[in-house]
């Protein structure tokens, strides 16, 4: 299935089932610009973001994952919460990891049709806590997102979301660009171009 039948059929099948938000809701801050799923997982369709610094309203965790109901920019959905952190006990602390463990309530999600989403390969590596920041390299030439964009592979999906700074595992074949220091491949359905040498994700085409 391609990525835009991918997204049309999960956005018109996926139905999400929340449990006790209206107790719970943290407001957490993004520490990178960061995707809003539709489902919990980096293979459901991006639906909207949040910016780095931005704040969003958590409703609850999934049990189990490190994803969580969001709300931000008017856009209700799923966030991987590794970049996103909230004040528990005086401290920001990350979202799941570090948070007291009564501070969410679980919340479950139930997709009303089966999801087609390719082989999950590994996950993305690094930069888990989001503290240090990586800055994305200056905006590629024109040319390059065209190649990029027109050029287009079958995606990878990795577990977590995709950031600057995450590094890929050895198994994710990267391409060449033609004239340009760096590579690119598609990582949940989102094109990135990566440092060869570190194989650090240092652009994300938006």
């Amino acid at each position: 299935m391609n990525r835009m039948l991918l997204r049309n059929a999960v956005a018109a099948t996926a139905l999400m089932t929340f449990t006790g938000l209206a107790a719970a809701d943290v407001v957490a801050v993004a520490t990178t610009d960061l995707n809003i799923r539709s489902g919990p997982g980096p293979h459901y369709p991006v639906v909207g973001a949040i910016g780095a610094n931005q704040e969003a309203v958590i409703g609850g965790c999934q049990e189990g994952s490190k994803w969580c109901v969001v709300t931000a920019n008017g856009v209700d959905g799923w966030a991987y919460s590794d970049y996103l952190i909230a004040p528990f006990g005086g401290e920001e602390r990350i979202v799941v990891t570090e948070r007291p463990a009564e501070a969410l309530p679980p919340v479950s999600f139930e997709a009303t049709s089966s999801v087609e989403t390719g082989v999950v390969r590994g996950e993305l590596i690094g930069r888990k806590t989001a503290f240090g920041t990586i800055e994305p390299i200056p905006a590629p030439p024109a040319e390059v997102r065209t190649y990029v964009e027109t050029n287009t592979i079958d995606p990878v999906y990795l577990d977590g979301e995709v950031v600057v700074g995450a590094a890929l595992p050895e198994t994710v074949e990267v391409r060449e660009i033609p004239d340009y220091d760096y590579r690119y491949v598609y990582v949940n359905e989102q094109p990135v171009l990566v440092e060869p040498e570190t194989r650090r994700i240092v652009y994300v085409l938006r």
